[in-house]
This record gives C-alpha cells, structure tokens and sequence, in this order.
C-alpha cells in the first residue's frame, strides 16, 4: 500500500475565513491549488504534497474529515478498512472532481477521509 500525501483540514466559520487562512499560509509560502468556494486546498510550489485544506462545510458528506489521506489504491484500502471492522463513516463513492473516496473513524474519534484520484 502506498500514502501519496497526508492533508490536516481545518474546519472554518465563512468564507472569509477561508481567505484568510490563504493569505496567512501564503506567508509561509503556500498557494492555492484549489478552491471549489467551500474548500480551498493551499500546497508548497517547492514540495506539492505539502499541502492544508480549509472547509467551511462538506457538501457531500456528513461531517467535515479531520485530514486526508491520499492512497495509490482508494479499493484495496477500503476493502482492508472494512474487514478489519473500522467505522465507516461514509461508503466509498466518486467525486465529480475527480477523486474515488470514503470516510473511516480512527480508534481516537477522528474522520479520516481516503482517497485516490481518478487516472485516464
């Protein structure tokens, strides 16, 4: 099994605090690689799988992952995650933005969200 980068989310109040998480890591010299207006994901130019995300909601889940794990194969995880009776939080689905994820219950309550994107 192979991690391709670890993300810590962060949960905020408004979009205003989206931006303003943005301009304070772009201090530390991170940019915005995505902003789908509820979450933006910032990454280092340098090392691209330096990255943190913010939300100011899930829009397709019910609650908002504690980080996310970035897996070469999103199937094989789950299947491992199921048989070891893990709680999943949410079933393992596609994303119309091009990742294949689920949410799983770590042993000390937080939200895990897993995922590989989509490869042509």
């Amino acid at each position: 099994m192979t991690v391709r980068r670890i993300v810590p989310n962060v949960q905020v109040e408004s979009e205003e605090d989206l931006f303003a998480g943005r301009d304070f890591y772009g201090l530390l010299g991170f940019e915005e690689v995505m902003n789908m207006g509820w979450v933006t994901t910032l990454a280092s130019p340098a090392n691209p799988t330096a990255q943190i995300s913010f939300f100011t909601e899930e829009r397709t889940a019910p609650v908002v992952p504690d980080l996310s794990v970035e897996v070469e194969d999103v199937d094989a995880v789950y299947a491992r995650v199921r048989a070891a009776g893990a709680e999943v939080v949410r079933e393992l689905r596609d994303e119309e933005w091009g990742v294949r994820r689920f949410f799983v219950r770590d042993p000390n309550g937080k939200v895990v969200n897993v995922l590989s994107h989509h490869r042509p």
